[in-house]
């Protein structure tokens, strides 16, 4: 049996390559030809056909009947405890931001074209806004999904967008994809994005999006209009993006100590 090689840094090369294609057909929306693989990773065809022939046996990747290729349903159970981990690993945080702003705190992550609610440290308010860890929305409606997208480059989110279409959840929800490209180019300048009753009428939301981490994020609070006034947003916007930053940087520290 040949002997695997290894990286300057022990990595084994084989498998690092298996996750940059992987990582490749994420980037491509989960679904690419061989060709394409070759043309954005820039290994030897007969290289990826390997791997990628070893990926479907294992289950991690799938061939359609296009003969193009997707990731596979094996990775959904690893990516799902992935990010409840990570939810239970920034908990403290959270809880913090919510002694401090005095609303719900919440953090998100995107994936398969829908932001899931990770981690949530509820208000101590008797009314407060409550959303089930492992909910799944489609991120235009939603303050952590327009935080997300906002640090996405827009070819990527026009796609998207068309892969998920845009339902109006309230009269506020945002359907045109050109308006809501000029929308998130405005949170990006900002920092921040606020759903105004744009899910659920009545409910005002405040996020801010992880940067520098392996998987788009984002931090929010929210709460009833009634608390979480206007004037409110200006007080705990700082707040949230403090905690996102924190979070980042953890996250960046931690993927550099692996």
């Amino acid at each position: 049996m040949a002997e695997e090689k290894s990286g300057r840094d022990g990595s084994v090369q084989s498998l690092r390559r298996a996750f940059e294609l992987l990582e490749r057909l994420a980037d491509t929306g989960g679904e690419a030809s061989l060709s394409e693989l070759a043309a954005t990773s820039g290994l030897p065809m007969p290289t990826i056909h390997r791997l990628i022939r070893t990926l479907v046996a294992l289950g991690y990747v799938r061939q359609n009947t296009n003969r193009r290729y997707a990731l596979g349903a094996r990775l959904i159970r690893l990516g799902e405890n992935a990010s409840m981990q990570f939810g239970t690993w920034a908990r403290p945080l959270l809880a913090e931001l919510v002694d401090e702003v005095g609303e719900t705190a919440n953090l998100a992550v995107l994936e398969r074209d829908e932001v899931v609610y990770v981690a949530q440290v509820p208000s101590k308010h008797s009314m407060r806004m409550f959303t089930e860890v492992g909910r799944r929305v489609l991120p235009h409606g939603t303050g952590v999904g327009k935080a997300i997208l906002s640090q996405l480059p827009p070819e990527e989110v026009r796609a998207l967008l068309r892969r998920t279409g845009m339902p109006s959840y309230t009269e506020h929800t945002i359907t045109d994809p050109e308006e809501m490209l000029r929308h998130l180019a405005a949170i990006a300048r900002q920092g921040y994005a606020v759903d105004e009753s744009e899910q659920e009428l009545g409910v005002r939301c405040v996020a801010a999006p992880l940067t520098g981490t392996p998987a788009p994020a984002a931090v929010s609070v929210s709460g009833p209009e009634g608390r979480l006034t206007k004037e409110a947003v200006s007080r705990i916007a700082p707040a949230v993006q403090r905690v996102a930053e924190t979070l980042s940087a953890h996250l960046a520290n931690e993927d550099l100590s692996a």
